[in-house]
């Protein structure tokens, strides 16, 4: 088994649950609501700002040249791909500039921005890349999945078309690339702390969908 695999391996048992999640079930069989739609592709938009300063962090921890620039690479291309799905699905979904520009993080998309931003500026190299990499492997392979169901919605199959498809595909496998080299010249203490990275993000990515599903919101001040 290659360092990569154990990694999957921690974080396999929270994407089975993922995928039987009623917000990832509906995508596919169209029962999904359009506003736990909206309210996720918000958030999303909203966490891709500061993932791709997490993805440019992670990026400058690495080791290795061919690492940063593909850390770097994807701070700016893979995310621009994600914006532009969020921008056509947006309108889409009739939530305007104005909306998008008042709109403000959940608590699970702080919860899990912050934790990613934390992991990237502040742990080794290794926890670095286990903190980043569920959320390419985790969308990879629910995308996947789904695109062998489809779906009846035009706007959720346009989502599974790209989480699905061979470009996201590609960044997934180069980001794998990079965790199997840095957990292969960990020790087991250091890999450790990655698999823990690894799946605190994965539970994340599981609250994520969860969150848009239940609306969750902060408690209001004063209560």
């Amino acid at each position: 088994m290659s360092a990569a695999d154990e990694v999957w391996e921690v974080i396999a048992p929270v994407h089975r649950r993922i995928l039987g999640h009623p917000f990832v079930r509906g995508l596919t069989d169209g029962t999904l609501p359009g506003d736990a739609f909206a309210r996720y592709v918000v958030q999303d938009a909203l966490f891709l700002a500061d993932y791709a300063r997490a993805l440019a962090l992670c990026g400058a921890r690495a080791p290795g040249r061919a690492d940063v620039d593909m850390f770097c690479r994807h701070a700016s291309e893979a995310v621009a791909v994600e914006n532009a799905l969020h921008d056509r699905l947006l309108g889409e979904l009739g939530v305007s500039p104005e909306d998008m520009g008042a709109a403000s993080p959940s608590p699970t998309c702080l919860a899990y921005t912050s934790f990613l931003l934390s992991s990237c500026a502040l742990a080794d190299w290794p926890e670095a890349v286990g903190a980043v990499l569920p959320c390419y492997w985790i969308y990879w392979e629910v995308g996947k999945e789904l695109a062998r169901a489809g779906s009846p919605d035009p706007r959720y199959a346009a989502w599974i078309a790209t989480y699905g498809g061979e470009e996201f595909g590609d960044a997934a496998r180069a980001a794998i690339g990079a965790a199997d080299r840095a957990l292969t010249d960990a020790g087991p203490a250091a890999r450790r702390r990655a698999h823990a990275r690894a799946l605190t993000a994965a539970r994340l990515e599981w609250r994520f969908w969860d969150a848009a599903l239940r609306d969750e919101r902060w408690l209001p001040p004063g209560d």
